[in-house]
């Protein structure tokens, strides 16, 4: 389904990614992990176009998504939705207009000045909210939500565009365990139920491990691990993270469970 090949992003001399190659031949839930400045959020930047490659090649279902221009690169990005860590709402606006906002790239220029939504867009965002668990929120302003819920009326928007990708980039960072765990569950029941594939940029190797089905380690721009979460040692976690042996998967962790547990070493990194 998705092949990158050599992928490359550079700002200056800096490669942002650097040299990345992936291939996905299947609907996924797929974390990416690794420090601040490791590449994760310029990755997904390219996928999106939100950002353009340097060098190297990808393709989602054998369709070149670098060389699209035009109407078939905002196809592609209805296609490939994108969620961000700071929520990117409106926030003066009600949750389900927000929502619907993920309907734009489909609609006409009129319609969107004018704010128009046929009914059936309507009764589909109320649906989705729903499904998320936040319908009751729909008539509120999206600034008087928590952090959580309004993650949720995110997600919401990107489910309004039926995208064949979704893109996470640290949807989690800026949550508190209780909603962050809301917000991971939400995403993987998308994954499973719909058939979606999800990638997922993350901080923490325990969510990693329970929520994702394949992890990939960035580090300087690379790709240093790329398996299952069993394959996720320690050791491991310590290279990808470029830490010592004082290295703590507690100081990392987003389990309520772990951070009820007495502290261990903090991390160095």
């Amino acid at each position: 389904m998705l092949r990158l090949e050599s992928l490359t992003k550079r700002f200056g001399a800096k490669a942002a990614v650097d040299n990345v190659s992936i291939e996905v031949s299947k609907p996924m839930m797929i974390g990416i992990i690794g420090r601040s400045g490791a590449g994760k959020s310029t990755l997904l930047r390219v996928l999106n176009r939100l950002a353009e490659a340097t060098e190297g090649t990808a393709e989602f279902e054998g369709r070149d998504i670098l060389g699209l221009r035009g109407r078939e690169m905002r196809a592609w990005q209805s296609d490939c939705a994108m969620i961000f860590q700071q929520f990117n709402l409106v926030p003066r606006m009600d949750v389900v207009s927000n929502v619907l906002h993920g309907t734009l790239a489909r609609r006409s220029t009129l319609a969107t000045v004018m704010n128009l939504y046929p009914q059936s867009d309507i009764h589909m965002a109320i649906d989705i909210l729903d499904r998320l668990g936040i319908a009751e929120q729909a008539p509120k302003r999206a600034e008087a939500l928590s952090g959580g819920q309004q993650q949720r009326v995110a997600i919401a928007r990107a489910l309004m565009q039926d995208p064949k990708i979704i893109l996470a980039d640290e949807p989690i960072a800026s949550l508190d365990p209780m909603n962050a765990q809301v917000v991971m569950e939400s995403l993987r029941r998308i994954h499973d139920e719909d058939g979606r594939m999800v990638i997922c940029n993350l901080h923490t190797l325990d969510t990693a491990r329970r929520y994702c089905d394949r992890v990939i380690g960035m580090r300087d721009g690379r790709v240093v691990f790329d398996g299952t979460p069993e394959q996720l040692t320690t050791g491991v976690a310590r290279d990808i993270y470029g830490a010592d042996a004082s290295f703590s998967e507690a100081a990392t962790s987003t389990e309520i469970e772990t951070l009820n547990a007495p502290q261990a070493v903090p991390v160095t990194a």
